[in-house]
């Protein structure tokens, strides 16, 4: 394992509160490969009664500056929205394309590109293609996560704090609050590094699109399978940004449960830099449709966030602080929320503004 450097950061200011959340589970994914390299992986990170919602990564073989993408839909399967992308429908047959700011895929890199909601079949669609190059492949006969592969981290430039957002759908895949906070951190002349195995481009074009953003995971189980001791020797950060608990709460898992799963992150963490700050969020409120099937949802992640001030208290050391972030004051789920549960671009701004308001006192 490659040695990490330890970084100090100042702390002068703490945000503690209360929040709700809402919750996804993996259904399929969908990796093809065709014979000059295109890769395309479909995933459904959640699904409920009346619907679902896919994200779609692209990996280079070669770069790629602008990428038009087709394929077939099973029968009866509808796109409603879409973000990051330029698309449209024709009975089965889907075409997408990029918004400009999210064109380029570099050499061997993996970005997931867009994502969106449909109905009907969760099924993998077939003939997918890239700018014109088939990619045949098939669908994982598991159905679990085929997570993408990000291109190695190179070294952050010199001086630059390595910050690692950490979480579900709500920090990856449509979770581009990260570009707003690049936009507010750059402008507050900080210099950082956003760290992680998955790359994603956000408005404002130009920020940094790395990040450990998993749709659809749960962090008891990504922490008892070993996934987020993965991701923090791989990028070890000097800050780490953590909403990581929606669908656990989703899934009716206890407070302790889940606290349980942060305290060997925060173990984990702390034995790979002594020195890291970890900013830990009460996750964002929810009130989902009646089709989720999630009536007790909002209710669970108040009695999730309520003991999450506690834990911190409990685990906060003077070297390797913790930080409550509240991302549930003020937020809106009818007007930050474009389904009632993932954050639209009003909520990216709230998300950002919250997040900067404690990066900025530790990064001065």
């Amino acid at each position: 394992m490659r040695s990490k450097r330890s970084r100090r950061l100042a702390l002068t200011t703490a945000a503690v509160a209360a929040l709700s959340a809402g919750a996804l589970s993996i259904a399929t994914a969908n990796q093809a490969q065709a014979e000059d390299g295109c890769e395309v992986e479909y995933k459904v990170v959640s699904s409920w009664g009346g619907g679902f919602q896919a994200n779609v990564s692209i990996t280079a073989a070669e770069p790629i500056n602008g990428w038009d993408l087709t394929w077939d839909f099973p029968a009866g399967t509808q796109v409603s929205s879409a973000w990051n992308v330029d698309w449209d429908q024709n009975g089965t047959a889907f075409t997408g394309a990029d918004v400009g700011w999210n064109a380029a895929i570099g050499s061997g890199q993996t970005r997931e590109v867009f994502g969106f909601i449909g109905s009907g079949s969760t099924a993998a669609p077939q003939s997918i293609s890239v700018n014109g190059d088939l990619c045949d492949g098939q669908v994982d006969p598991t159905g679990g996560p085929t997570d993408p592969t990000g291109t190695p981290t190179e070294e952050p430039p010199g001086g630059a704090v390595k910050i690692m957002p950490l979480g579900d759908s709500i920090t990856g895949s449509p979770g581009c609050w990260r570009g707003n906070l690049w936009d507010l951190l750059d402008e507050a002349g900080h210099e950082v590094d956003f760290v992680g195995s998955l790359s994603q481009a956000c408005n404002p074009a130009g920020s940094d699109p790395d990040h450990e953003g998993h749709g659809g995971f749960q962090v008891t189980q990504s922490v008892a399978n070993g996934s987020v001791r993965g991701w923090l020797e791989q990028n070890t950060p000097d800050v780490l940004m953590m909403h990581f608990a929606t669908n656990d709460v989703w899934s009716n898992l206890p407070p302790s449960q889940i606290l349980a799963a942060y305290t060997q992150i925060v173990a984990d963490l702390r034995e790979l830099n002594p020195d890291a700050v970890i900013l830990v969020a009460q996750i964002i409120p929810l009130q989902p449709d009646a089709s989720f099937g999630c009536t007790d949802c909002p209710q669970r992640a108040i009695n999730f966030n309520a003991a999450i001030p506690a834990w911190a208290a409990g685990l906060t050391t003077a070297e390797s602080p913790i930080v409550v972030v509240d991302q549930w004051t003020g937020f809106y789920p009818a007007v930050d929320t474009y389904d009632g549960v993932h954050p639209d671009e009003d909520g990216y701004v709230k998300l950002a503004a919250n997040w900067f308001e404690a990066l900025d006192p530790i990064l001065s």
